[in-house]
């Protein structure tokens, strides 16, 4: 096709002479964090070591991209561990997972690796001393999320009561004001979150908090370079899942620092480029479990639609990797 689509629906295709301007300030930093990275690779090592299948209990990480290309390589993706045969290799999600889950896969001797990022498994420690040092948990976060289902699952029941908002925070209620902590999902919106552990400072006096921000690096990294560039466009486009926490929070944080208007796309085919019509200036950037290659093909389409100048805000540079753990060898190393 020698002319390029129009960047509005329902209008004739344009030359390259007459497409209308864009600019695209790309955030930066954006995209894949170290525990994604973490937890891919740990799923093609186990692969490459093993040979497929390999299975994974629930979405390595919140992206259909990322699990399709995985699942072409042989992984095969189950909801629970009855669906994995006896003496297989199952690979547990980088938003971690309760006790019960590698206890069960023991019991059914099952050889299995467990991804969950070192920054939720940081959150899981600190629950665990606060339990074991006799405080009830507030946990802030979103209910049903894997990641707080894995955390509450850490500790005996009761023993964490779940905070979604500063409603909730000026409402629960804990067995001993005395005798509490909080801590907090890792890809939570950072300003939210300080609303609600304000709230929670000040009804309980001697609440305990995290030893170091629950919060990740990755997550406020990407919440401050939207802020940081939201004011200046005419629409936002963050890529991402729709049932990705960090990627969600993106969007609103677009909205949050002025932007006028911002959407969560999963990819390119999901943008419908009427959203462009008066668009001179265009945010980017992509959820911690989004590739970039995601971004790159909505770059390429935004220059077949127009004029287009590229403009990327770092904020800063990321060099955090976490090493990935041992893929075990023999079903003995699933019993140790």
């Amino acid at each position: 096709m020698s002319r390029a689509a129009s960047p509005v629906a329902g209008t004739a295709p344009l030359s390259p002479a007459e497409r209308p301007e864009l600019t695209v300030l790309l955030a930066g930093p954006r995209g894949f964090c170290a525990g994604v990275e973490r937890a891919i690779r740990i799923v093609e090592r186990a692969l490459l070591e093993h040979g497929p299948p390999v299975y994974v209990r629930h979405e390595i990480v919140h992206n259909r991209h990322v699990v399709e290309e995985l699942e072409r390589k042989g992984a095969i993706f189950v909801e629970e561990l009855d669906q994995v045969p006896e003496g297989a290799l199952v690979v547990f999600s980088a938003h971690g997972v309760p006790k019960a889950v590698p206890a069960e896969a023991r019991r059914r001797r099952l050889l299995y690796v467990d991804a969950t990022c070192p920054l939720v498994s940081k959150v899981h420690r600190e629950v665990e001393r606060h339990v074991a040092e006799g405080r009830t948990v507030l946990l802030v976060g979103h209910a049903g999320h894997p990641e707080v289902v894995g955390t509450m699952g850490q500790v005996p029941e009761g023993t964490v009561i779940l905070v979604e908002t500063p409603a909730d925070a000026e409402r629960v209620e804990v067995p001993d004001p005395a005798r509490v902590a909080y801590a907090t999902q890792t890809t939570l919106s950072v300003t939210d979150t300080a609303a609600i552990v304000a709230a929670l400072a000040r009804r309980f006096p001697a609440i305990k908090g995290p030893r170091g921000e629950d919060i990740c690096y990755a997550t406020t990294n990407r919440q401050r370079a939207v802020a940081a560039i939201a004011p200046e466009v005419d629409l936002f486009l963050v890529v991402g899942a729709d049932n990705s926490s960090n990627s969600r929070r993106l969007v609103e944080t677009a909205l949050a620092a002025g932007a006028p208007r911002a959407r969560l796309v999963a990819d390119v085919r999901a943008i419908d480029w009427g959203w462009f019509a008066g668009v001179r200036r265009l945010g980017l950037s992509a959820g911690a479990s989004a590739p970039e290659i995601l971004v790159e093909e909505i770059l390429a389409a935004c220059r077949a639609r127009f004029r287009l100048r590229v403009e990327e805000r770092r904020l800063v540079e990321e060099r955090v990797s976490f090493k990935p753990p041992p893929i075990p060898a023999a079903r003995t190393a699933a019993l140790g």
